[in-house]
């Protein structure tokens, strides 16, 4: 859990990529032979809930770019994981 702080607590940016990510992810699937059977649009589920995250860690580092305790992450970060996990499976399947 510790690689997961220090990839993203107050660095938007990476979260940002990863959005990013995503949606080119569901856009390189929708376009391949592989994923015209497959529904690739449920990938910016994802793309939209780490963009989200992303505008939210640069609110929370303006504001107190103190915090280095932050209860908040112990939802975010379950939510974030399951989230992506869920729509990739649902995406490849």
């Amino acid at each position: 859990m510790e690689i997961v702080g220090f990839l993203f607590v107050h660095k938007p940016l990476n979260s940002l990529i990863v959005a990013v990510l995503f949606f080119v992810g569901s856009r390189v699937l929708g376009s391949t032979e592989f994923g015209q059977d497959r529904n690739p649009r449920v990938l910016l589920v994802p793309a939209i809930a780490w963009a989200l995250y992303a505008v939210w860690e640069l609110a929370v580092m303006m504001r107190t770019p103190e915090a280095n305790i932050r209860v908040d992450l112990l939802i975010i970060y379950p939510i974030l994981a399951i989230l992506s996990l869920w729509f990739i499976i649902k995406a490849l399947r």
